[in-house]
């Protein structure tokens, strides 16, 4: 295991600068994820810790040892495993999970002891005489991933692996991925702009916009606390409703948030609850199996409607009129403050 520590990380490509001043320490045996939208700068930094991208400027760290100059990938203790899985089309199961040991010219008979292991691990080991093309998403997944742990990596770089699966593989290959990497506790760095992958995947996540790292956390801590209002924004489904209420008991310019779960009709809580009630405007209602979502407004206090959702589980069973006013109400425990100028967020 070994830990990567990223020190005002810099790239640019002309005058865009993709990675801008990145600092972030990586812990041994942590499952990290890079999470944020496209061209936000992930995949290049992604690629410098891998040395497929040379530094603008800054450093990086891999167990101690400074890697950003001339050390080649293959120098650097790494394996990667990529969108597409970059198997070789003519070779066998057995032959693509060999090849980085065959290239490293080992024994053949310590060749086929690693190879068997780790197709042992991933349940892929009566695969071993098929060729890629006879092999479904998910399988070609874990012929990718077997032959990066072949190579005993330091460390493990993910960039999308699981983007070409559909939806009900891409929960079982996240499942396994993350019992893989506990299982091993070898450092993983993962790339995605999904966010139920990285809050189900990460011992932390790093959220990046615009080349910059937001914030740093556990999933919860993302989720629960954010930072700033991309990060309110970006992370959770439906996003965080953010209202500017102008209240007279808040501060100046600020913005009142809340997640659409915590925002429910009045009378599911208790009359002494401690709640913030809002006067809501239903305009249409989603039925999605388990959860309803609600879509209206509010108008207390702004100068204009503000467009709100709520998302009301299953077990509520309370007709919710389109087209009437409804009383709803958020816990003051769950509210959460930010600066209508910067958008960071603010304690109140």
């Amino acid at each position: 295991m070994a830990g990567v520590d990223i020190r005002n990380l810099r790239k640019q490509f002309g005058d865009l600068c993709a990675v801008d001043g990145v600092n972030l320490s990586i812990r041994e045996g942590e499952f990290l994820v890079l999470l944020g939208p496209s061209g936000c700068g992930k995949t290049t930094l992604l690629r410098m810790i891998a040395g497929l991208e040379r530094p603008t400027g800054g450093e990086i760290h891999i167990a101690g040892e400074r890697v950003d100059g001339d050390v080649p990938p293959r120098a650097r203790g790494i394996a990667m495993v990529f969108q597409s899985y970059a198997l070789y089309p003519h070779r066998t199961v057995f032959q693509n999970i060999a090849f980085p040991l065959e290239a490293s010219r080992l024994p053949r008979t310590q060749i086929a002891e690693k190879v068997q292991r780790a197709a042992d691990m991933f349940g892929i080991s009566r695969y071993l005489d098929r060729y890629p093309r006879q092999l479904s998403g998910g399988e070609r997944q874990r012929v990718a991933l077997c032959r990066a742990l072949v190579r005993d990596p330091k460390v493990f770089l993910l960039d999308e692996p699981l983007a070409n699966l559909d939806a009900k593989l891409r929960n079982t290959a996240r499942d396994e991925l993350k019992r893989f990497q506990r299982q091993i506790r070898t450092t993983t760095v993962l790339v995605t702009h999904d966010q139920v992958e990285a809050m189900g995947l990460g011992d932390r996540i790093a959220i990046m916009d615009r080349g910059k790292v937001r914030q740093v956390g556990t999933p919860e801590e993302v989720y629960e606390d954010p930072v700033d209002t991309f990060v309110a924004t970006f992370v959770g489904q439906p996003p965080m409703n953010l209202l500017d209420l102008g209240d007279p008991a808040l501060p100046p310019r600020t913005l009142l948030g809340f997640r659409p779960e915590h925002f429910l009709p009045r009378s599911v809580f208790q009359p002494d609850e401690d709640v913030r009630a809002f006067r809501f405007s239903v305009r249409r209602v989603e039925y999605l199996g388990s959860d309803r979502y609600v879509y209206g407004s509010i108008s207390d206090g702004a100068a204009t409607d503000t467009t709100v959702i709520a998302k009301l589980p299953a077990t509520i069973a309370l007709a919710i009129p389109e087209g009437e006013q409804q009383e709803f109400a958020v816990p003051r425990r769950a509210l959460r403050y930010f600066d209508a100028a910067t958008g960071s967020s603010r304690k109140i």
